[in-house]
């Protein structure tokens, strides 16, 4: 396997949200534009944390540290490279991460019909907490 992982840049915004249309769930939402993508390597350059083979994004993962929490977002593998070990190259650099913060626990947003993630996760060890709902309200007028 000839893949790296790299935080993204500026310049890699384009190709991750065309990545996220052919490998992410949900990707119509609010958020998933240039703007928020910039914040986001603006606020937090190591956050968004990319799997490249040469110049090919191959996967993606969102690993965000608010000072108390610690939140991982946009697991993606490309289809054609899934079951490959780059879903574990990336979730082992976010714990870690995580870890280098003093995070003791990590938690995931998983829409509750990607029953292709739930495995995923679950084969990473991380467990569904049935108790907890989300709760959300929208800041914009979109």
């Amino acid at each position: 396997m000839t893949v790296t992982l790299r935080s993204a840049e500026a310049a890699d915004i384009p190709a991750v949200l065309a990545f996220w249309k052919v490998a992410a769930e949900d990707t119509n939402r609010v958020g998933d534009d240039s703007a928020a993508v910039a914040a986001l390597i603006a606020r937090d350059p190591e956050a968004l944390r990319l799997a490249v083979d040469g110049d090919a994004i191959v996967g993606s993962l969102i690993a965000g540290f608010d000072g108390w929490r610690c939140h991982l977002y946009r697991f993606a593998v490309h289809p054609a490279r899934r079951r490959q070990g780059i879903g574990r190259l990336l979730l082992d650099a976010a714990e870690e991460r995580f870890r280098a913060f003093g995070g003791h626990r990590a938690d995931a947003m998983v829409l509750r019909d990607n029953e292709l993630a739930h495995h995923a996760w679950a084969a990473a060890g991380y467990a569904s907490e049935p108790q907890w709902r989300r709760w959300v309200k929208r800041l914009d007028s979109r």
